[in-house]
């Protein structure tokens, strides 16, 4: 017969079980800050940003739908050059690796394997957006910018909450507009699009600035605000994960820089200062007293190919599945109990979890 010290741990793991099941499903998405790379990279160090979504998924390059269970969630990004689309969503394991399953991503490539990757990609999924799409070069993109991306870069995952309901709202609007492109590199840019989906979640916080951007908005300046907003709005439960990029087919890609950075280090913003030499001032003076903050914590958490499950689980059911957990161990402790080790039982609700979204 079971002694009554192990029946109460084993229910208060099932009773922890059943109220994490009984609340209702988190979203979550993060906002993905992409390093510069190549030689563009050093004309405009500002970088690139994108959206991933846990529960929103792709029902082809243009159109959004909710995910079915399984499903590891997608990326949208607004790029130039592809089909005349403002907007494109790739699910995330090919936007990151030009694979579809995880044990198909190499530890090292080469120019032959990436090409390779991404065109067994695009003829199998990508043609929907026309066979005119180029493939992109040294001076325009191309549909290789919708795949294959950690080849390329290193990027940083600012993961944080959302409600199914904003969820919905934003599939809603976004299959309801004409995803026809208005892209412009200085005032139309990806941060321009991050921005418009990020004030949709979050009304009225994300703005383009004066300084340190001339007006602009870049990759940069958007995660800062995220990070801000995050720090008044705990309930976000932001959380900051490094995506390596894959070594072997390119240099390591370079820090993002706002534009007050890249006035300092580059030529980017020189025809500012030509056009006016006092905004140029204010940049510099902007950039000395304030442009060098950190966005990045020390030693982030690296997601490789295998751990990347961790960005669909919300940091609500995180901390709920802590929480009950906590609540188990200290009962279970409490009685000494032998036969369920009390490490064991603290770990069962979180466990649980992640597993779920495997």
């Amino acid at each position: 017969m079971m002694r009554a010290p192990r029946r109460i741990a084993v229910a208060l793991c099932v009773l922890a079980s059943l109220l994490l099941a009984s609340k209702p499903s988190q979203g979550q998405a993060a906002l993905l800050l992409e390093e510069p790379y190549g030689f563009f990279g050093t004309l405009n160090p500002t970088g690139h940003t994108a959206i991933y979504f846990a529960r929103i998924c792709a029902a082809g390059p243009t159109k959004l739908r909710r995910c079915e269970p399984g499903e590891m969630g997608s990326v949208i990004s607004r790029y130039s050059d592809v089909a005349h689309h403002d907007w494109v969503v790739i699910p995330l394991i090919p936007y990151l690796y030009s694979a579809e399953d995880i044990s198909e991503v190499p530890d090292r490539v080469n120019q032959e394997t990436v090409h390779r990757l991404r065109n067994q990609y695009h003829e199998a999924h990508l043609l929907v957006l026309g066979k005119d799409v180029r493939r992109g070069d040294f001076w325009h993109g191309g549909w290789t910018q919708l795949v294959g991306v950690s080849y390329e870069r290193r990027m940083y995952a600012f993961r944080f909450d959302t409600t199914e309901e904003q969820d919905d709202a934003l599939i809603e609007r976004m299959n309801k507009d004409k995803n026809r492109s208005h892209f412009e590199l200085f005032f139309n840019n990806c941060a321009d699009f991050s921005r418009k989906v990020m004030n949709q979640y979050f009304p009225k916080s994300f703005r383009r600035s004066l300084f340190p951007d001339a007006g602009m908005t870049t990759p940069k300046q958007i995660t800062f605000k995220l990070v801000r907003y995050a720090k008044k709005h705990p309930e976000l439960h932001l959380e900051v994960y490094e995506i390596p990029q894959v070594p072997g087919y390119r240099r390591m890609s370079r820090n993002n820089k706002s534009i007050a950075e890249s006035l300092i280090t580059t030529g980017y913003a020189l025809p500012i200062a030509l056009l006016n030499p006092y905004v140029a001032g204010g940049l510099f003076a902007d950039y000395v007293m304030h442009g060098r903050y950190r966005l990045i914590p020390k030693n982030p958490e690296k997601l490789m190919p295998d751990d990347l499950a961790v960005l669909t689980v919300s940091g609500a059911e995180k901390e709920n599945a802590l929480t009950a957990s906590e609540q188990v161990h200290s009962v279970a402790a409490a009685h000494a109990v032998v036969d369920v080790p009390a490490e064991a039982a603290a770990d069962s609700g979180l466990k649980e979890i992640v597993a779920a979204h495997e």
